[in-house]
């Protein structure tokens, strides 16, 4: 609240005498902070040009005592007494009738005076009838689309009644109805625990996998187990692996399973669908997709004891620890690869999980071991017969020109040597396509069959020319 002085108020009409008498008893005298201010609780005075009449302010104080004296009484009162006379000119505006009873308050200040109320044409009474009917049906309307919008006044669409019949399996959704049965998750149980994933080759209880999934099995440090789709499980015996190409074949004792297709996987092109499914981190019955994201990578798996050199199928469908093993199926169902190695950026020691950089065996390449491995327990491989020399980095692949330990740097009598490559020489292609490193040279040679032939661009002594090379044959390890 402002303070200000009862003598000095600036809203007192400019007729009325000025206080002059003592301060109130019990309020000007009072005590504190707050003495001499205006009461929180008193009517506020009217603003504007003062009124024409007598003025409301206290007189000097009557004789009595009592600390409120009655009203001045201007001196042109009428002679019948009456405590108005005729109206007076105000300084501002036109004259003003004055109240029939004195507007005070309890201290004897102006209190606001009504003001008088004029009435509406005609004119503006139709105008103000239409906008009030307007504004009523707006009104009307717009609370009629606020109750719409209610919780309760929502109806939600009801479920589509199914008739009783299966919904019509399509995509992804179709593929996986038909490949989860056949697909199994693998747990190692003993001293070394892990899992993996596999799935069936066969009715008579062979199942495919990757060999570092069950190596641990095979050196005595644990138990295999397979688990189905349908929640039974059966303990497994290996019956064969070969870590050169990361791979291992399994058997329970049980039939009428219900195999995958393997399809040509040399018919794969970039940006096919495919769909990994296994038991990622454990989570069995897992389904991603993705594409084919490149063909012929040069990619190493499995421990530093047992390499695995993979012609490998790159996709982006989501490959995660425990997809291992599993397989990689095109939009018919049918596999083309098994899951085997995911990417890991630079100077991580483990990759947390799949960075849209997995790579799977190529079905072909698989299909040719997993028979061997079944027939023999052992796989092979095939070689052309040299050392490379991984410390050249100039264009192609180099041959060593040393020994190392007792293995020559061409093998004599040997693949290389019958087709005339010496040591120095440097590989530049293999059936016409480039070759940049030594392990980019190897896996594309694990990817054919022995017996097969190749043809090589050798450069020597500065010219270049295509030798025939017939692949021999080496008993994996």
């Amino acid at each position: 609240m402002v303070a200000v002085s009862e003598h000095e108020n600036p809203f007192a009409s400019p007729w009325a005498p000025r206080r002059t008498d003592a301060p109130t008893p019990g309020r000007d005298q009072d005590a504190g902070p707050e003495a001499g201010t205006r009461d929180h609780a008193a009517p506020s005075p009217r603003l504007g040009p003062p009124l024409a009449g007598p003025s409301s302010h206290l007189g000097p104080r009557p004789a009595d005592g009592s600390p409120y004296g009655a009203a001045e009484v201007q001196p042109h009162s009428p002679a019948d007494g009456s405590p108005y006379g005729p109206p007076r000119a105000q300084p501002y505006g036109p004259t003003v009738t004055p109240p029939v009873a004195p507007f005070v308050d309890s201290w004897g200040r102006p209190a606001p005076v009504p003001k008088q109320r004029r009435g509406l044409s005609a004119a503006w009474i139709a105008p103000l009838l239409v906008l009030s009917l307007v504004a009523g049906a707006f009104g009307g309307w717009f609370a009629g689309r606020v109750d719409d919008r209610t919780p309760g006044a929502v109806t939600l669409p009801a479920a589509v009644e199914a008739d009783g019949e299966a919904r019509e399996l399509t995509g992804v959704a179709a593929i996986a109805a038909e490949v989860l049965p056949s697909v199994v998750a693998i747990e190692i149980r003993g001293r070394t625990q892990g899992t993996g994933s596999g799935f069936v080759l066969d009715a008579d209880g062979h199942i495919l996998t990757n060999n570092h999934v069950v190596a641990a099995a095979a050196n005595g440090e644990g138990r295999a187990f397979v688990l189905f789709s349908d929640g039974s499980e059966a303990e497994a015996e290996i019956v064969g692996r070969t870590p050169d190409y990361d791979l291992a074949v399994l058997r329970v004792d049980r039939r009428g399973l219900t195999p995958l297709a393997l399809a040509d996987s040399d018919a794969v092109v970039v940006g096919d669908p495919v769909v990994a499914i296994g038991a990622p981190l454990g989570l069995q019955g897992t389904v991603t997709t993705g594409i084919v994201s490149a063909l012929n990578r040069p990619v190493s798996a499995g421990s530093a004891g047992e390499t695995a050199f993979i012609n490998a199928i790159q996709t982006d469908a989501a490959i995660n620890p425990g997809n291992s093993g599993g397989p990689l199926v095109d939009a018919r169902g049918q596999v083309i690869g098994i899951n085997s190695a995911i990417a890991q950026p630079p100077g991580i020691v483990q990759t947390p999980g799949s960075i849209g950089l997995g790579f799977a065996i190529p079905a072909n390449q698989a299909r040719r071991t997993a028979q061997e491995l079944i027939e023999t327990g052992t796989a092979t491989y095939p070689v052309i017969g040299v050392l490379l020399d991984t410390r050249y980095t100039g264009e192609g692949v180099a041959v060593s020109q040393e020994a190392q330990g007792a293995q020559q740097p061409v093998t004599p009598d040997g693949p290389a040597d019958r087709a005339g490559i010496r040591p120095g020489d440097v590989i530049l292609a293999i059936d016409g396509r480039p070759v940049t490193d030594a392990d980019e040279l190897v896996v594309a040679i694990r990817a054919k069959a022995p017996g097969d032939s190749v043809t090589l661009t050798v450069r020597s002594d500065g010219g270049e020319r295509d030798v025939r090379v017939v692949l021999d044959q080496v008993d994996s390890r």
